[in-house]
């Protein structure tokens, strides 16, 4: 009897829970679906993704479906609308994919000109003499205070500050010097 049921009685009857006539619907229907996602999609297992999509949400919808057009023009609008929207999600997720790999790439920019500042910045150490590169290490890398570094070295604080100084004085005319070169 469900065989000669018409498509639009069917929709009815599975919209209002009828597990049945939504079987038997998707039964006529679903090959012909899945030939319309591969047609929107280009890609079996696109086409078979989207066509279970569609099935997953279809009772729902039936809900939705009033009878004033054929079952299967409205359900192929429902397909291109659901296909409409799995490009725009891959559009956005592309996107994001894309603006996240740019992001990734000035992080690894920026990291590698740290590196090379910081390797610059060691071998440009070893050209200080060694009282103010002493300070420096005190100072920057164990990130003493000027009092505290002067204790450790037995000097002023006021020593530090100046040894600090030229030590700055040094290292910028050695940047500047290549930067000449």
């Amino acid at each position: 009897m469900r065989m000669k049921t018409s498509d639009e009685a069917l929709a009815k009857a599975a919209a209002s829970g009828d597990r049945d006539a939504f079987a038997v619907l998707l039964k006529r229907r679903y090959d012909g679906l899945f030939r319309l996602s591969f047609r929107l999609t280009g890609s079996r297992t696109e086409a078979e993704d989207l066509t279970q999509e569609i099935c997953a949400v279809l009772p729902g919808k039936l809900r939705a479906f009033r009878g004033e057009a054929k079952f299967s023009t409205w359900l192929y609008r429902v397909a291109v609308n659901a296909a409409h929207d799995r490009r725009r999600k891959a559009h956005t997720h592309a996107r994001m994919a894309q603006s996240w790999g740019e992001w990734e790439l000035a992080i690894k920019a920026e990291q590698a000109e740290t590196s090379g500042q910081i390797l610059w910045l060691n071998e440009a150490m070893t050209t200080l003499p060694d009282d103010l590169r002493k300070t420096i290490a005190l100072v920057l890398d164990q990130e003493l205070t000027h009092r505290e570094a002067g204790d450790v070295l037995g000097v002023s604080e006021g020593t530090i500050s100046w040894r600090i100084s030229q030590a700055k004085k040094h290292l910028q005319n050695l940047a500047e010097q290549e930067a000449g070169q």
